[in-house]
């Protein structure tokens, strides 16, 4: 599958690569359960540049987002600058879930099975 091309802003890298390094707690639970593509066969990569913004989990293979709000989030609802970046994201087809970071450390179960649902209505045809 040819990879989409989404631009992203060549200054963050040092600063993703740096976010890489100092992870929350849930970013390394999560991503101890999908690097290596242990999720379906997918690739899954960490605190990655895209457009103006470093999502924590991206799978360019199912156009996935995956977003684990922590301590500068609200629990119960999305801020304005999220809804903005969603829909910058969703102009390239994107999709974000998102996780708190307090789902991820006490609801891995319900949190990879909403990843696993999202797979199986969206991922690639024979894909497994």
């Amino acid at each position: 599958m040819p990879r989409k091309i989404i631009p992203y802003n060549t200054s963050l890298k040092q600063f993703a690569r740096k976010l890489r390094n100092d992870s929350t707690l849930g970013e390394v639970l999560l991503w101890n359960e999908l690097k290596d593509k242990q999720m379906y066969g997918y690739d899954f990569h960490r605190q990655k540049p895209l457009l103006n913004y470093i999502v924590d989990l991206y799978c360019y293979e199912l156009d996935l987002v995956i977003e684990i709000d922590g301590q500068y989030h609200s629990y119960e609802e999305i801020s304005n600058a999220d809804v903005l970046r969603d829909e910058e994201l969703a102009a390239y087809d994107l999709v974000v879930l998102r996780f708190t970071e307090r789902e991820v450390r006490k609801d891995m179960v319900n949190v990879l099975r909403t990843i696993e649902n999202h797979i199986l209505e969206h991922g690639a045809k024979g894909k497994k």
